[in-house]
């Protein structure tokens, strides 16, 4: 049997890839629990979705948090798949098509309409907070200026599906009211 647990957590302190260990509390591994806990949220609208193409994406957007994570995990690796440009002008790519098939922004809308709409609002918040926690340790940190490119740009691309999903299931988009 392969345990699951440790118990080398136990005193508030986690291992980093390379094995030096750090406070639970760290700017690092805020940064990549948020990583992790978008990537969570993310498997629930993969679960719900029904839209083929939504699914799909958020399935690639899942492999690539895995690699973002990981980057933010190993302080200063430059081993395996890396967070570049290309990603970031995929979800760009996807932004446009997106933005080509909504009608015009014209007020802000309020989260929510569809369920699957809904978690990808939930989703696009917990993707700014993983964004500034990658700002905040960059600060202190090497971060790779790619990788927060693409939290930025995520969670553009998580509005616009968001909206998408809600225009293809003719769930109108609700305004504030003040």
């Amino acid at each position: 049997m392969v345990r699951i647990y440790t118990r080398s957590g136990d005193r508030g302190e986690t291992g980093l890839r390379g094995g030096k260990r750090v406070s639970k509390a760290s700017g690092r591994i805020e940064a990549y629990g948020t990583v992790d806990e978008l990537n969570a949220w993310l498997g629930l609208v993969g679960a719900e979705s029904e839209d083929a193409q939504i699914t799909e994406l958020v399935h690639a957007i899942q492999n690539e948090l895995h690699i973002v994570a990981a980057k933010l995990a190993n302080p200063g690796g430059r081993e395996g798949p890396q967070i570049e440009a290309a990603q970031v002008g995929r979800l760009e790519a996807h932004c446009d098509r997106l933005s080509e098939e909504l009608p015009p922004l014209k007020q802000f809308i309020l989260p929510g309409g569809s369920r699957v709409a809904a978690l990808l609002q939930l989703a696009r918040t917990v993707a700014r907070r993983a964004e500034r926690r990658a700002v905040a340790l960059a600060a202190a940190e090497e971060v790779s200026p790619e990788l927060i490119r693409y939290l930025n740009r995520l969670s553009d691309l998580l509005f616009l599906m968001a909206r998408a999903v809600n225009h293809r299931s003719g769930t109108p988009e609700i305004h504030p009211s003040y």
